[in-house]
């Protein structure tokens, strides 16, 4: 054996390991067919194996036994989904199914929303449409949000992605917030969307209104039907 056989055996030795170890990094949640890992009360939450828009009403989702993938119930009005897994900084992959006029959301620590919505054909989204980071609310109006840069959302009933990276607020000794949550980077569909929006403190609808070092993902469940599959976070600190 000559020396560029070996040199070529320990690039692909090292790489393997960096592989396997980038890999072991990422944690699934939806590892299995029950509800372990996520915080009672699941509602009307369901496991199942496939879902379909409705033929005969576009506004619901049909599904099929298996496991794999979580649907809001028959109607899309049961309470909110939590993990038990806390974060503070992630990165997040996530794949979701809305059918025609529906909405839902992913609240990173409980607080800060990526809207969720059937924003198909819009020409010029704002942050209430799908991919937007929600406005805040306060003495009963909105303010703040951000929409996306371009709207990269698919037809209603097809499987859409974000990708997020995702850096939580910084408190001093004091428990004081010294600077924002912020989204690094959010990428719908594989066009990014957001870079390096900062987000001054709970958006609407938040779980808490309070803000801290880490908190739990949640997905809102009374908007609307949603489907959500393929769920996995790189807890960054």
């Amino acid at each position: 054996m000559n020396t560029k056989f070996f040199i070529l055996l320990f690039i692909f030795f090292v790489f393997g390991i960096f592989k396997c170890g980038s890999d072991a990094e990422w944690i699934e949640l939806m590892s299995g067919a029950d509800f372990s890992g996520w915080r009672e009360d699941t509602g009307d939450w369901q496991i199942v194996g496939k879902t379909f828009m409705n033929p005969d009403d576009e506004k619901l989702i049909t599904t099929k036994p298996g496991s794999g993938i979580f649907v809001n119930g028959a109607t899309g009005k049961t309470v909110d989904l939590f993990t038990e897994l806390e974060h503070g900084d992630v990165e997040m992959h996530i794949e979701f199914m809305v059918p025609k006029d529906s909405n839902s959301g992913i609240y990173f620590q409980g607080r800060y929303e990526i809207q969720v919505l059937d924003s198909w054909g819009v020409n010029e989204p704002k942050f209430s449409d799908c991919g937007g980071i929600y406005q805040r609310w306060d003495n009963g109006r909105g303010y703040g949000g951000v929409g996306p840069r371009v709207n990269a959302s698919r037809q209603p009933g097809r499987w859409q992605s974000f990708d997020v990276v995702f850096k939580a607020p910084r408190f001093d000794d004091y428990g004081r917030k010294i600077s924002d949550a912020v989204f690094v980077k959010v990428v719908h569909n594989g066009k990014v969307i957001h870079e390096n929006v900062n987000c001054s403190g709970p958006t609407r609808a938040s779980a808490f209104k309070d803000e801290k070092p880490k908190g739990p993902l949640m997905f809102q469940g009374d908007h609307g039907p949603v489907a959500y599959r393929n769920m996995k976070v790189h807890i960054m600190n």
